[in-house]
């Protein structure tokens, strides 16, 4: 992977997880970087939400580390936003950068008080071993149920010199954004400031996380963070801008569906493409309600070329459409014509729905324009299995 310069990456195991494996990251940026982030839309906000949304105001947008432990999610607890400030606090001390400029992220089980020490005591090691090419590290460390590391990147030449994006996330369960979801952090050296770092990332969240759904729940802390340091010394043109936010845009999106096709207990990835809504809102509900419906979900899951579950959880959206003018296409497969069904093979479908892939499409035939991407995945009983279970 071609990194960006100007950032170093470290992981240790710190006790936080019942498992010995890493369980505390941190991602430093030489010199600070601008910094932009999305979170959690949901009411119940982890401590780590709030001190990350407090210090980027405080700072004004600059970032010199960023802390996150996974095994914990620091929310719903007595002593939540006393942990993620005390960590921040000794750890800005340790790197000698203002405390403000240290972003705390948390994954892991909620409700459960997170003792600071157990991440102040590991701060030294942490810090020691800090390095440009631990990368895969820091992304494996904030694994939770995830079953891979999900990464990506993208090197593109402006001004006739490099600049670098590179990406990790995790997300596998409680997957269903309206800002961001899970943990992400992308990490660029192009030269861009704050404001203008946090009106891409809007755009780019918009098509890539925000259309991922694995079980229809928000999480308490999702976070997204975007960070540019300029290190490259590349200050974008205005034209070379929409190069760079396509080429982040790219990224999320690559991200957001490694999410989906991770999610817990599944075994296909689902893409659902709407066309001729009369609004991108509309399109976007139609797409989000179809990739929500369980039945949907289990059907894919079964391979069962069963249309009407797809029609039925439109008509749930609560956008208004002429049933008699959908065409609903499963794997390039016409199986819904004007609303009534189609003439096609089952059987044939039904192999093509054996797949590791599933693509949906639902037309709508009038006026509308407008179109909706979104990226869910099927549902199993694995998923069942893992959620019963992860407490104990």
């Amino acid at each position: 992977m071609n990194l960006p310069l100007g950032y170093r990456y470290s992981s240790v195991f710190a006790g936080i997880r019942k498992q010995k494996k890493d369980d505390l990251a941190l991602i430093v940026s030489d010199p600070p970087a601008s910094g932009a982030a999305v979170f959690t839309e949901n009411r119940v906000q982890a401590a780590p939400v709030r001190i990350a949304r407090f210090h980027l105001q405080q700072s004004r947008g600059l970032v010199s580390a960023v802390l996150i432990n996974a095994g914990n999610a620091n929310c719903a607890t007595r002593t939540g936003d006393r942990v993620a400030l005390a960590c921040c606090d000794a750890l800005g001390k340790q790197l000698r950068v203002p405390a403000a400029q240290v972003l705390p992220a948390s994954t892991g089980v909620i409700g459960v008080e997170l003792e600071a020490s157990l991440i102040t005591n590991a701060l030294p090691k942490l810090i020691q071993g800090l390095a440009p090419a631990r990368f895969d590290d820091v992304a494996r460390a904030i694994l939770t149920t995830d079953t891979v590391m999900k990464v990506a990147h993208r090197k593109l030449t402006l001004r006739r010199r490099a600049v670098r994006i590179a990406g990790m996330t995790k997300g596998s369960g409680m997957i269903h954004p309206r800002m961001a979801t899970t943990l992400g952090f992308v990490m660029t050296d192009a030269v861009l400031p704050p404001p203008l770092l946090a009106s891409m990332l809007a755009v780019s969240v918009k098509r890539s996380y925000n259309r991922i759904s694995v079980d229809g729940d928000t999480s308490t802390n999702d976070t997204l963070l975007l960070l540019a340091n300029g290190a490259s010394g590349i200050e974008p043109t205005d034209k070379e801008l929409i190069k760079f936010e396509e080429a982040l845009s790219q990224v999320l999106e690559d991200l957001a569906k490694q999410i989906v096709r991770d999610g817990e207990g599944a075994r296909k990835l689902i893409t659902i493409e709407i066309s001729g809504a009369a609004s991108e809102d509309a399109a976007d509900r139609l797409a989000r309600t179809i990739a929500n419906s369980p039945l949907v979900k289990t059907a894919i899951a079964g391979s069962d070329p069963n249309w009407g579950r797809i029609l039925s959880a439109a008509g749930n959206a609560g956008v208004a459409f002429d049933p008699s003018k959908v065409d609903i296409h499963l794997q390039g497969m016409l199986v819904c014509q004007g609303g009534v069904a189609a003439d096609f093979s089952e059987s044939e479908l039904k192999k093509k729905l054996d797949e590791k892939e599933c693509l949906i499409r639902f037309e709508l035939h009038g006026r509308g324009m407008a179109t909706a991407r979104f990226w869910t995945c099927d549902l199993t009983e694995k998923y069942i299995e893992i959620n019963a279970s992860y407490r104990t």
